[in-house]
């Protein structure tokens, strides 16, 4: 046994980060266990509705606040992905890819979310080579150049903002009718000159040998010098081993206090059924599940008890 914990919170994107902060300001000795801190989030260059920024922070910027925040108020870290969760004598048994297992009495499953892959010809045999999923990261490579992005929902437009800061033009591919992201960002997308939406298109393949040069879209070829993927999220949920029963979206399901039918285990953020898609939920819900997880370790109650 690696250690002895009150609560261990599987994931450190923002909703794991909330809920260890209030698990460890509620005296509970608290483990946050992930491979990368601040999980999707870190690839998100603006994010804009989170009390306290007006003008919006980075998602590079505000997991490691939350993160610092945590661990001064005692909750400890650990840089490895959960793999398995089993119960043991009323605990449970939460083990890591690096071959460690941990006991904890309670467990808040707040393992996020991966992005979407087109599953076309090309994606993956040029991942890295133009095709890409963070154009924070990528934009200033395509300097005067034609990138591309694929989505209709909040981050594919926020991507394809983020992008039109470097790029010579942007073309975003929506297989819909209409885009799904919120009036704020539609509106900042449409008015910016250098950004074509392109809807009720398909991305068929992508096109290239050594680096992206082009996509075929349902209304023929286009040329690009990268592909930025925004189409969805797929919860990590596979480690759950069946334990627990998931939505038709793969994600778990909860009561309104974010108590799962295990006893003793709360989930929140992207992985869990129901979830709204923003940062400052995912927060909100980390420290919802928090506070479960610490009156069932006060007073042994769990949902239908």
């Amino acid at each position: 046994m690696d250690g002895e914990f009150d609560i261990v919170v599987a994931g450190c994107g923002l909703a794991g980060l909330s809920a260890a902060l209030t698990s460890a300001r509620l005296g509970r000795r608290t483990l946050a266990l992930g491979g990368m801190l601040g999980g999707q989030l870190l690839s998100i260059n603006k994010i804009d509705g989170y009390p306290g920024f007006p003008d919006g922070i980075a998602g590079y910027d505000l997991c490691p606040i939350a993160q610092e925040q945590a661990a001064a108020a005692g909750a400890e870290f650990a840089a490895a992905d959960v793999t398995n969760l089993a119960p043991q004598d009323g605990r449970w048994l939460v083990g890591t890819a690096d071959s460690r297992t941990y006991s904890a009495r309670g467990v808040v499953i707040a393992t996020g979310a991966n992005l979407k892959e087109l599953g076309v010809p090309g994606e993956e045999r040029l991942r890295g080579k133009g095709v890409s999923h963070c154009a924070s990261c990528d934009a200033p490579l395509l300097r005067g150049k034609i990138a591309g992005v694929v989505g209709g929902g909040d981050s594919a437009a926020q991507e394809a903002l983020t992008l039109a800061e470097s790029v010579e033009r942007v073309i975003l591919f929506h297989r819909g009718g209409t885009l799904r992201a919120q009036r704020a960002y539609r509106d900042s997308v449409s008015q910016r000159p250098n950004i074509e939406i392109r809807l009720n298109t398909t991305v068929a393949e992508v096109l290239g040998d050594a680096h992206v040069t082009g996509v075929r879209t349902s209304d023929g070829a286009v040329d690009l010098a990268g592909l930025f993927i925004y189409i969805g999220m797929e919860p990590n949920t596979d480690f759950l081993d069946g334990r627990l029963a998931l939505d038709d979206t793969g994600r778990i399901g909860t009561d309104p206090e974010m108590r799962t039918a295990l006893r003793g285990v709360a989930a929140a953020g992207a992985v869990r059924s129901g979830w709204l898609g923003r940062a400052v939920i995912s927060a909100g819900e980390g420290a919802a599940a928090a506070l479960a997880i610490d009156r069932f370790l006060t007073d042994d109650r769990w949902r239908e008890d």
